[in-house]
């Protein structure tokens, strides 16, 4: 669970709130008060998770009424006992007696997860807007040379767009923070996440690349976990795996919406605990890595279809950044043209040749599905 969340538990003495604060106590900071002093607890120290018991004059269902107005972001729980007064809340969650402690349980842990997950999400949005003032106020800082075009860790570009990216990118420079990069394919989304390695306290150590959509579902955790000797069949030496090598440095992993459900929760661990497991082991590892992912899917309508994680959603999308695709930023295709082409030349040990402006128009007339990496290539 990422971070601790709160419960108030409103209510005289019941196994059931007895129940709640002895299971839940590691997973949230538990306050327990009577209906009459239970506003002014949850206006002093607030709570993801209200859970008030009705009936035998707990005043639980008048309680709740009274949080929906005055904190309507906590999640609220009704445990409803004979007697007691009915409760006109839609968003509320009722529980009639005799009360299933398991499901209590299991209610409160849902709760829970939500409600610090989308307090995390909310105070993400709010420094990544921050991050974005800063980015805005500082965009004229960058750099261009005589044509006008700004080069930061081979991101050529002279349109507005891709500015924009690159003064995102500049702002994440001196922190850890997990990216994800969202863009077409071939619209350089690894090239994006290098460039972000590259300027970071990570730069000394390993950056390693991988693509999830690249490689077939049964390799990918021995891929990027590692193995043991006889984990399967051709598995005859022991392999560290892709972050264990690159500890210490950044894992960028790319088309990270064709993640399996496994690997999905394999990642979770990684994110929150630091922790691999290789396949085959019964013991995990601790590693040190940033995390950098890329995908040219809509994750979260892959999260409302219920085939990606949300907590791990979460947990990906604490910077998100777009490429446009550069049918939307035409002013680039002429720098970037003449930049391939001067790299071929090179390479060959010959000049490069220039463009003629019947080239140029038709270069730049073209439609560029596959974006950066087919100009490349022409």
């Amino acid at each position: 669970m990422p971070g601790r969340g709160s419960i108030l538990l409103v209510g005289a003495a019941a196994p059931e709130l007895a129940h709640v604060a002895g299971v839940l106590g590691p997973l949230a900071q538990i306050r327990t008060t009577s209906p009459r002093e239970g506003l002014m607890a949850l206006a002093r120290f607030g709570a993801d998770v209200v859970v008030a018991r009705d009936g035998a004059g707990q005043l639980g269902a008048h309680f709740l009424r009274q949080t929906a107005v005055l904190h309507p972001g906590a999640v609220r729980i009704l445990l409803a006992e004979e007697g007691g007064e009915p409760l006109d809340d839609p968003d509320a969650v009722i529980l009639p007696a005799p009360v299933d402690l398991a499901g209590l349980r299991a209610v409160c842990v849902i709760a829970l997860r939500g409600a610090v997950a989308e307090r995390a999400a909310r105070e993400q949005r709010q420094e990544n807007e921050r991050l974005r003032e800063v980015g805005n106020e500082a965009l004229s800082e960058l750099v261009e040379d005589a044509e006008g075009v700004v080069c930061y860790e081979g991101i050529l570009t002279r349109s507005r767009a891709m500015r924009r990216v690159v003064q995102l990118l500049r702002t994440i420079e001196a922190t850890d923070t997990t990216v994800l990069i969202h863009g077409e394919t071939g619209t350089g989304k690894e090239l994006a996440a290098r460039a972000i390695h590259e300027r970071s306290r990570r730069r000394r150590a390993r950056f390693a690349a991988v693509n999830l959509g690249a490689i077939s579902d049964p390799l990918r955790e021995s891929e990027l976990f590692g193995h043991v000797r006889g984990a399967f069949t051709g598995a005859v030496d022991s392999r560290g795996g892709l972050f264990a090598e690159a500890n210490g440095g950044t894992v960028f992993l790319d088309e990270v919406g064709d993640a399996s459900p496994g690997l999905q929760v394999a990642l979770l661990r990684v994110l929150e605990e630091g922790t691999i497991t290789p396949v085959g082991a019964d013991r995990t590892r601790r590693v040190n890595v940033r995390i950098i992912s890329g995908t040219n899917r809509d994750l979260e309508d892959l999260v409302r279809r219920g085939t990606f994680r949300r907590d791990l959603y979460y947990r990906l999308h604490v910077f998100p950044i777009h490429l446009p695709p550069l049918r939307e930023r035409a002013e680039d295709i002429f720098p970037l043209a003449s930049h391939f082409l001067a790299q071929a030349a090179t390479t060959l040990g010959k000049s490069p040749p220039g463009i003629s402006r019947e080239a140029r128009t038709a270069l730049e007339a073209h439609g560029w599905e596959g974006n950066v990496r087919e100009l490349r290539n022409v």
